[in-house]
């Protein structure tokens, strides 16, 4: 369906989320957010003026207040005296917030946001990965070398292998110390891990490949090595992304 036809059908017909709310601001804020990253609302245009949208998502005037409130939060609109509702450019819109996040990793056939949150992730995980290194105690070495015998193990188990990996990779984080990094991956993460773009192909010799890399992180944190721990965490985040991705378009972005 094209922008305007979906801005036409959706003032004919409201979403089904209309008659059964949980909390009709934010459904009707998730809903706003798809249309503008899908360009149904293009970049410095206006919003339909609050008897539109009321009409189109038949909701009352608050509703539609507190969701453009909302969305100046993340960043989407601008409320511009005498101009009404403005949309701004993507520039400006909050990336971290789930909502955002979510829909443009939807919306992007080129895969370049996943590329984008690929290259912030290795970015703050090899640092963390040195701070492991040089912070580690024995009892997140001994966590780290049972995480990853136990991923040799689960190869064959593509979900339990996903939990154990992220177990993994969450034990480097904490080891670091740095709360504010690891809050950022995680909510990126959290946003890009259950679609099926980030999770690309799982196939057994994919997992028993990333576990290598798990193997050669756990070793350079386990020797106390900050450099190596750095860099076979860059490595591994890099070449399990590259893999999963496929063919689709060129990752400039990943390179170095």
């Amino acid at each position: 369906m094209t922008a305007s036809q979906e801005a036409t059908s959706g003032a004919a017909v409201p979403p089904a989320w209309v008659r059964r709310p949980a909390n009709l601001a934010r459904a009707l804020t998730a809903e706003l957010v798809g249309r503008i990253v899908r360009g149904v609302y293009p970049s410095g245009t206006s919003l339909p003026a609050e008897p539109g949208l009321c009409e189109a998502f038949g909701v009352s005037r608050t509703v539609v207040r507190e969701a453009v409130k909302l969305l100046q939060e993340k960043g989407l609109v601008q409320v511009r005296q005498g101009a009404g509702t403005m949309v701004t450019p993507p520039t400006r819109w909050n990336m971290l917030d789930e909502l955002v996040l979510g829909a443009s990793i939807e919306e992007d056939e080129s895969l370049g946001i996943l590329d984008d949150l690929v290259v912030t992730r290795r970015l703050l995980e090899s640092d963390m990965a040195n701070l492991a290194a040089q912070l580690a105690t024995d009892d997140v070495v001994d966590r780290l070398r049972t995480l990853v015998d136990e991923m040799d193990r689960l190869v064959d188990d593509r979900v339990t292998y996903e939990e154990h990996d992220r177990a993994f990779h969450d034990t480097i984080m904490r080891a670091s110390g740095n709360r504010i990094a690891r809050a950022v991956v995680r909510s990126l993460e959290g946003q890009a891990i259950n679609t099926a773009r980030y999770v690309g192909k799982t196939e057994r010799a994919l997992c028993v490949a990333s576990n290598q890399g798990h193997r050669r992180v756990y070793e350079r944190v386990a020797a106390h090595d900050p450099s190596g721990a750095a860099e076979a965490m860059f490595n591994h985040i890099t070449e399990a992304w590259l893999v999963r991705r496929g063919g689709t378009g060129d990752p400039v972005r990943l390179r170095r």
